[in-house]
């Protein structure tokens, strides 16, 4: 029955895929397609959002403000261990989170997305956040929206530059949906993943974004910031340029520490065990800073309704919240240990993403500065004003988008009348976190790894090469201890002039170049007398199995020779040839500077 019914929905598919190529343009395609990405990732942005709001509501953490929440320890590993037991048991198989796995699908995967990551990501990261993982929901509803692009795109056997200009697509949506920011969303899109794609490709991000908004104001309406202000002053531009470079030492800080402690997570194979007690030290750290509890926009609006005094609800220090000089410790304590949680979040195996931490971080960098640079009483600041900007100059350098920063905050808090001031914070942030750390906190894992390295678009062009579609198979492999006169018959058949030398399990030996051998060809008397081992010789260099292609260009060139040998685990792969991945990558060249529309 199954059978029947998907071969008759293929055979649907095939017609409707044929009338539309006589009947319906290229570009007036990706236009309707466009739109059907934008509804299907806002629906499931308002649906995740309802999920994570029903859930905060079933537990109702926020009671009463003068008791210390003994909850807080349990919480987060209710919501991890769900997490884990739900992908364990409808994925079982490697879960990609985050959106450095959207990139890594982009340079690796031909921008192919597992369809299971199309609505895996919703019940994941709602019990994640929910139960207090502190972490955002951005980074799996733009996952959810790429995978859903990349995945239409799939159905309708579109090609790679349509399918990633989709996957931008349900990225984009993705943003605007889940902050009504459509701007952003376009911005977030061109600046994270779409950076090779040209101005034409702006109307079909346009039409998603748009749509995806349309949809989450009418099932979620209400604005995620209430911001009252009456602008910025001249005076106060020496502060901004001051908290641009905090903003930027933060921000560095934020990438090094993800990385570190996701890294550290690593090393724990048993899920379960890993999630146990990453989300206790968690629930401890939550238990001692309540504001680390979920995604903490609730504390950014209280920020920004000055009420401060609400960051130590539920906490040990509630007695002490009058006191100025405890209000600068107990912030400085949560911007230092933020990223703590963050990263154990997402490292014990909760999801969720690092862009709600990061506004998260920069209303509270942004509040400690102007609270402090009053208490000092230097001058007076708008302490509004500097949460704002702290925002975007946190956000503009823990994942380098500047664009996406500023017009996210004008929109989400209507602080519009601060473009300028934002606009000098995320710059200085920006800056100042390229010099420290030249890579997002989304590519960094993936530039360490030599996956991709944005900064250098021919080392980028080069990294989407796959290293398995360049490995020729066709040479004919020799025992080190055959003899000469056999292996002069194995000469005759093969049709290369380079044979493998391998032992008896298959590892890799060494090499014999006719070239290299040619009097001992034509002495007869040798042939009786000598091994393959005899005339072999140790190759130059040696190629592993998913290495990095610019590494591989190196050791051609420091070789100067036509062929090197591929080997995993020391055992014979094939050969890649330096003219067939020249090839290969002026072939990827031509394709990569077609314009799509």
């Amino acid at each position: 029955m199954f059978l029947v019914l998907k071969v008759n929905l293929r055979i649907l598919t095939n017609k409707l895929l044929r009338w539309r190529s006589k009947n319906i343009g290229n570009k007036t395609f990706l236009i309707i397609t466009s739109v059907i990405i934008g509804i299907v990732t806002g629906l499931s942005a308002v649906l995740l959002k309802q999920l994570v709001h029903f859930i905060q509501w079933l537990l109702q953490f926020n009671a009463d403000k003068q008791s210390q929440n003994y909850f807080f320890l349990i919480y987060p590993l209710i919501g991890v261990l769900i997490s884990v037991f739900l992908i364990r048991l409808i994925v079982k198989k490697k879960f990609y989170k985050g959106i450095s796995s959207i990139i890594f699908s982009i340079f690796k995967r031909s921008s192919i997305i597992d369809r299971h990551l199309t609505y895996m990501h919703i019940p994941t990261s709602a019990f994640t956040v929910g139960f207090g993982g502190s972490v955002g929901l951005e980074a799996p509803i733009v996952a959810t929206g790429s995978a859903i692009g990349s995945n239409i795109a799939r159905s309708l056997r579109m090609g790679y530059k349509e399918r990633t200009l989709l996957l931008g697509c349900g990225a984009a949506a993705g943003i605007a949906a889940i902050f009504n920011s459509p701007i952003a969303g376009v911005l977030f899109a061109f600046e994270v993943l779409l950076f090779e794609f040209s101005v034409p490709a702006f109307i079909p991000l346009l039409i998603a974004s748009a749509t995806a908004s349309i949809v989450s104001k009418m099932l979620f309406s209400g604005q995620l910031f209430f911001l009252v202000t009456e602008g910025w002053v001249m005076k106060a531009i020496p502060f901004y340029i001051l908290l641009g470079l905090l903003c930027g030492l933060v921000s560095a800080y934020i990438i090094r520490m993800n990385y570190k402690i996701e890294d550290f997570f690593k090393k724990y194979k048993r899920p379960y065990l890993k999630a146990i007690i990453g989300s206790l030290i968690l629930g401890l750290l939550i238990f001692i800073f309540p504001p680390l509890f979920g995604e903490g926009y609730h504390t950014i609006e209280n920020l920004l309704n000055g009420s401060f005094n609400k960051l130590f609800n539920n906490s040990l220090f509630f007695g002490y919240s009058s006191s100025p000089i405890i209000v600068i410790l107990f912030v400085a304590g949560i911007i230092l240990v933020k990223i703590f949680a963050t990263a154990i979040t997402i490292g014990s195996g909760g999801n969720g993403g690092i862009f709600a931490p990061s506004l998260f971080t920069g209303a509270i960098t942004g509040f400690g500065f102007a609270f402090l640079v009053n208490y000092i009483g230097i001058i007076h600041l708008n302490i509004v004003n500097f949460i704002v900007a702290g925002m975007a100059g946190i956000l503009s350098g823990v994942i380098h988008v500047p664009l996406t920063a500023i017009f996210l905050i004008a929109e989400i808090t209507g602080g519009y009348v601060l473009f300028v001031p934002l606009m000098i914070v995320s710059a200085i942030s920006f800056f100042v976190t390229k010099y420290f750390e030249q890579y997002s906190v989304y590519t960094k894992i993936l530039a360490e790894k030599g996956i991709v390295n944005l900064n250098d678009k021919e080392n980028t062009l080069l990294s989407k090469l796959d290293i398995n579609k360049l490995i020729e198979t066709e040479y004919t492999s020799v025992r080190f201890d055959m003899k000469f006169r056999l292996f002069i018959k194995e000469i005759v058949l093969s049709k290369k002039n380079t044979f493998p030398v391998l032992d008896e399990e298959g590892h890799l030996l060494g090499i014999v170049r006719l070239d290299e051998i040619r009097s001992q060809m034509f002495n007869t008397s040798l042939y009786d007398s000598l091994t393959v081992e005899d005339v072999m010789t140790e190759p130059l260099e040696y190629i592993y199995l998913n290495e990095n292609i610019q590494l591989i260009l190196e050791k051609f060139e420091k070789t100067d020779t036509r062929n090197l040998p591929v080997i995993e685990d020391g055992k014979y792969v094939g050969f890649i040839s330096k003219s067939k991945l020249l090839d290969e990558y002026r072939t990827l060249f031509v394709k990569q500077s077609k314009e799509l529309i």
